[in-house]
């Protein structure tokens, strides 16, 4: 599953400031079970809007682990909250199958 959510940097920060704390927390959050990866993208034409992507094994394994959060996570988290606002998106499942257009369609 993914956990997907959107930052707005404040006023006064960067995104940067945010990505450093995110990565610290990410490596810890990581060696939980089921963690499969996350991801930070900066939205194009907009720095101070960012969205993350966890990946998961399930919505369990992810509850799990909020559930047992490392103090050390809260700490980090709870230093960044001041130079942001985060949203949740949501939670989605992994789909069953993925259709792609094939890639050289339309180019002969």
């Amino acid at each position: 599953m993914k956990y997907i959510f959107e930052v707005h940097i404040r006023d006064g920060y960067r995104a940067e400031e945010y990505a450093e704390a995110w990565v610290r927390a990410s490596e810890i959050i990581q060696r939980a079970p089921g963690a499969r990866g996350t991801e930070l993208h900066r939205k194009i034409d907009d720095p101070t809007t960012l969205i993350a992507i966890a990946h998961w094994d399930s919505k369990a394994s992810r509850d799990a682990m909020e559930a047992r959060r490392d103090p050390t996570v809260k700490a980090i988290i709870k230093s960044a909250a001041p130079c942001c606002e985060i949203r949740l998106i949501g939670e989605f499942e992994e789909p069953e199958w993925v259709v792609m257009p094939p890639r050289n369609r339309g180019r002969e």
